[in-house]
């Protein structure tokens, strides 16, 4: 019997925003807790860039934006083949439920059930129930279908706006949300990358409202696909498209921008309650991975390569780093960046920090970074504000003792040959992937170093 697939996505999603991955706020994300003990949580894994459409048509695509064709929000080029495309040209049902607009031209996605809930009348896709009744919808007729299926089902929680927000009344013509559980401001997580400050407090209560909802939304396609009786022989990955959407998070090429919560359960192929802490998975992986599980590798050529046999608990070689860019905003502001990591360093390459050039995103129109500026008389927070408002040409952490990125080594002779090594590294899949930032890169960095 071949195999059908569940794939949920969460929107903005930090990877330690979830139990199971260690958040410390109460009752947070139950049933992906439970989806946990079921199967396998990744430590290290990865989007490949840490914005929404870029993310998602990589994962779909198993490609590099710079191959794909789309570096920001732009369409995939159309002569590239997609997962779903694939799926369906081989006998699949393929359906998808939220975040439509995300993949790009539609018709490459090759959807046979499609419902975009961005609207009013479904809630902004902030509706745990619909997202129940629209799965429930697709098994049904993919069962009539007689068919193995593909379902993308994406959550818009805990994207901006957030539950109970300000910012909901502006966006959601004057209200708000429903969210079954508020937390207090006193109840919350203050990341280490953000200071406490009562408004900074303000605004992660309203986003950790938003990742409840996010996991009653999980907790309603999985009751769907049970009460369905195809539970046995689908395989469901969770994972994030990109972190949150605050300073130093989504946008950017820090930890706390592209590792992702990862989660998958698959009866009878992955062993409950396991955890890899040593491989590193990225989202140009998704793509062959699926195509494996689907006996149907080679159909495409991907960046990426499968990590089936890591799912099963097997082991595989040449696991232990990876690699993350950005490029664009969404009002097409480019600030191109790459990141190589290790499960002690990060190097990050800002091609475009000059010292004069401003970085402008979504995550600066919240209470958060208003907050941060409000408080520049603090030297600490000041020094944070010019970092993320114009960033230096290169950054170097060691995540191992610092995942929140607060101590920039790039200057301590200390690490100097660690940082030669990782710019050489990086130098090396600049030119093995054929990235658009060769040139910059070699002028800026490698010939200035090393000549």
């Amino acid at each position: 019997m071949r195999a059908n697939f569940l794939f949920i996505t969460a929107d903005d999603l930090n990877y330690n925003s979830v139990g199971v991955f260690r958040c410390p706020v109460n009752n947070i994300t139950p049933n992906l807790d439970r989806l946990a003990s079921e199967g396998i949580c990744f430590e290290n894994a990865h989007v490949t860039i840490a914005v929404c459409q870029p993310s998602r048509q990589s994962i779909m695509t198993g490609l590099y934006p710079h191959h794909n064709g789309a570096l920001g929000f732009d369409p995939i080029r159309e002569e590239v083949p997609t997962l779903t495309q694939i799926l369906r040209e081989n006998g699949y049902y393929t359906g998808i439920i939220g975040k439509v607009e995300h993949l790009q031209p539609q018709e490459k996605f090759c959807w046979d059930f499609c419902d975009d809930v961005y609207n009013f009348q479904n809630l902004h896709g902030r509706s745990p129930y619909i997202y129940r009744r629209d799965s429930s919808e697709f098994f049904k007729k993919a069962k009539e279908a007689g068919k193995p299926f593909f379902l993308m089902a994406n959550s818009h929680d805990p994207h901006r706006p957030f539950a109970g927000s300000e910012d909901e009344l502006t966006r959601f013509y004057g209200y708000n949300t429903y969210a079954s559980r508020y937390y207090k401001d006193e109840e919350i997580h203050v990341p280490g990358f953000l200071p406490d400050l009562p408004d900074v407090r303000k605004e992660l209560a309203q986003y950790y409202s938003s990742v409840h909802r996010l996991d009653e939304t999980v907790g309603g396609v999985l009751a769907a696909l049970e009460e369905s009786d195809l539970k046995e022989n689908t395989l469901v990955v969770f994972l994030s498209d990109n972190g949150m959407a605050f300073p130093f998070a989504k946008a950017n090429c820090y930890l706390n921008s592209t590792k992702t919560p990862f989660i998958a359960r698959w009866p009878g192929y992955i062993k409950p309650d396991s955890r890899n802490s040593e491989d590193y998975i990225a989202g140009i992986d998704f793509t062959p991975t699926i195509l494996e599980a689907a006996a149907l590798s080679g159909k495409i050529i991907c960046d990426g390569r499968s990590y089936l046999s890591l799912l099963k608990g097997e082991k595989q070689e040449n696991r232990n780093i990876v690699f993350t860019q950005f490029n664009t905003t969404a009002a097409k502001n480019s600030y191109p960046m790459r990141c190589v990591q290790s499960r002690q360093f990060g190097y990050i390459y800002n091609a475009w920090a000059d010292g004069k050039t401003f970085y402008k995103c979504e995550s600066k129109t919240g209470l958060t970074y208003k907050a941060m500026k409000d408080a520049e008389s603090d030297p600490a927070i000041a020094e944070r504000i010019r970092l993320y408002d114009y960033r230096c040409r290169e950054e170097f952490y060691d995540f191992s003792k610092d995942p929140d990125a607060l101590n920039n080594l790039i200057n301590d002779k200390t690490y100097g040959d660690k940082i030669n090594e990782y710019r050489k590294r990086l130098h090396e899949y600049f030119r093995e992937s054929g990235d658009p930032e060769l040139a910059g890169f070699e002028k800026s960095i490698m010939d200035a170093r090393f000549s």
